[in-house]
């Protein structure tokens, strides 16, 4: 089977992240992931915290804290919440590590080496009142190409378009708002990408028919545009620091590399720290390299993110790995996704509009929000976040269609034929179309999952589901008993098959209920990790005799005042 390299963008250290961004990167890599280890191959599902840059040395500030002490304690913070989402990474590491920095330096010195790496003095924005030189994302001003007035000096995220801060209208200290600034001259590393805009062109050119419309599109605007020389360095206290022996200068000068820089090298880091981990613990001995280096025929790499991070990983970080000169691993497939927006506007912290990850699983558990959000991704345009439609969609497919499907055969059984899985007849006609039904429907969610089309693969779930409702309904053991017991066993032993399956076919979308369905059948040796196209027409992997139990209720309904008290928590109005 293949060997599968999995990333997906790392979150910044700033706080805890809102939905949107567990739907645009996090969420979705987990889920094919599960699929992909599930259907027996060899993954390795790799995150991190990105911990370096101005905002991490200011929320530290503000917090009274060493940033060094506030990024380990909000890495802490953050990964408890995606353990509570039951995001199965093989490691979640951190860009601060000192395998990230020993590589990012090692990164610079290749780069340096073969001409790709430039020192330059440049005049850079310098705010009286913070003291200090002021990093792009810390000056803001409207932005020259749209007009949008709250862009940042490294990009404007309403078009996307790179930015110098000098670039900006009106601009302004993002940290006093002061808008007294100064430009002063200051020396900085360049990563000279516009002389390798061809080779980006020509390794964009062999995987864009690959890629989702969206990256192709946003990799193309890019390279049409041109790429040009970047600043890698930073006037900071906290990152990864020039290296000494290669611009001793600089280094004196307490240069760091800018986060951009730093952290797509963090996914090769991150990779290290793994096996790092278990090496220290004596648990493995794991191969880094083998996933990184020399890897093109054996590893296939898979990246998920958001649009506004499509640039730094279909361009920017490609060329740096072309410019180093050596055989790293580069990605085979960007999932990009659009933006998750709260009632068609943003999520906001500051005014206390939309769901943040761990208030999502204050309220409720970790599956009624990863089915949801899969459910719905923004995969073909933005989509929206309403309670209105959260609460119909957990009430008609978890609770009604799945949920009470498995409460009704359980009880049922459990009332009619006691605690063991009843015999019954032979399957007739109609478990012959159940089968050969499922086995599509199968054969469908199977294709989707493999094209990374999240909508569409949740759509052939949900039709899984509902095929075991009309084949109940069809069959109407309640009714059933009352003239063929045989019957009516029959339908319960082929229904409990289908909570099987679903059980297991389900893990990647809810793997907790999909633990629970599991778990509900004594069976001594439980080892199916997926169900091929005979045993779905057969559905035969639970045999009569089989201890139950019945499991509590998976999903709870969710009624009006539920809905009501989320939109008086949250907000609920679209933006005007």
């Amino acid at each position: 089977m293949a060997r599968h390299l999995i990333t997906s963008a790392l979150p910044y250290i700033n706080g805890i992240k809102h939905l949107g961004n567990m739907v645009g990167s996090m969420l979705p890599a987990d889920v094919y992931s599960r699929y992909l280890r599930q259907r027996g191959h060899d993954v390795l599902y790799i995150c991190a915290t990105d911990e370096h840059g101005t905002p991490a040395e200011l929320a530290a500030k503000e917090q009274g804290l060493a940033v060094d002490e506030f990024c380990a304690q909000a890495h802490d913070a953050q990964k408890a919440v995606y353990d509570g989402f039951a995001l199965a990474f093989d490691y979640f590491g951190r860009s601060s590590s000192p395998e990230n920095r020993d590589i990012t330096q090692h990164f610079a010195r290749k780069l340096n080496e073969n001409g790709f790496i430039e020192e330059r003095a440049i005049r850079q924005v310098y705010s009286p009142a913070d003291g200090r030189f002021l990093p792009d994302r810390y000056v803001e001003g409207t932005c020259p190409h749209c007009g949008y007035d709250k862009a940042r000096g490294d990009q404007c995220e309403n078009c996307t378009r790179v930015l110098d801060p000098t670039d900006l209208i009106n601009p302004r200290s993002a940290i006093s708002g002061s808008t007294d600034l100064e430009v002063r001259e200051t020396k900085h590393l360049f990563l000279l990408q516009s002389k390798l805009q061809h080779e980006v062109e020509a390794w964009v050119a062999r995987h864009e028919d690959d890629w989702p419309q969206l990256a192709s599109s946003i990799a193309r605007k890019w390279l049409n545009e041109g790429l040009h020389d970047r600043a890698i360095t930073r006037d900071l206290d906290w990152g990864v620091p020039v290296p000494a022996d290669t611009w001793p200068e600089l280094a004196a000068e307490g240069k760091v590399f800018y986060v951009w820089f730093d952290a797509p090298i963090e996914y090769i880091g991150a990779t290290k720290e793994w096996a790092n981990a278990a090496r220290d613990t004596d648990l493995e001995n794991r191969d880094w390299k083998s996933w990184w280096y020399e890897a093109d025929d054996t590893v296939r790499y898979t990246e998920f993110m958001a649009k506004d991070n499509v640039p730094f990983h279909t361009v920017m970080f490609p060329a740096t790995e072309l410019g180093v000169r050596e055989p790293w691993k580069k990605v085979d497939y960007v999932k990009a996704f659009n933006w998750l927006t709260y009632y068609g506007g943003k999520f906001s912290t500051s005014q206390k509009r939309g769901v943040f990850t761990d208030q999502a699983l204050d309220i409720l558990p970790a599956d009624y929000w990863r089915y949801f959000l899969i459910a719905n991704a923004p995969e073909s345009d933005d989509s929206s976040f309403t309670w209105e439609h959260f609460t119909a969609t957990v009430n008609k497919d978890l609770a009604d269609t799945l949920g009470n499907f498995v409460n009704r055969v359980l009880s049922f059984s459990r009332k009619r034929f006691g605690d063991d899985v009843p015999a019954g007849g032979e399957p007739g006609e109609a478990e012959a179309r159940l089968g050969e039904e499922i086995a599509r429907l199968l054969a469908e969610y199977e294709e989707q999952m493999e094209a990374l089309q999240f909508r569409k693969a949740a759509a052939a779930l949900r039709a899984l589901w509902s095929a075991g409702n009309s084949y109940l309904e069809e069959k109407a053991p309640w009714l059933e008993i009352k003239t063929d017991k045989d019957g009516a066993a029959l339908t319960l032993r082929t229904a409990m098959n289908l909570i099987h399956l679903y059980a297991v076919v389900s893990e990647p979308f809810i793997p907790a209920t999909s633990a629970a369905m599991r778990q509900a059948f004594a069976l001594p040796d439980d080892t199916a990790t997926w169900v091929s196209q005979d045993e779905a027409k057969s559905l035969s992997a639970v045999p009569a005799g089989t201890p139950f139990t019945v499991p509590p209720v998976l999903f709870a309904k969710l009624t009006d005042e539920d809905l009501a008290a989320y939109k008086e928590r949250f907000g609920g109005e679209p933006e005007a």
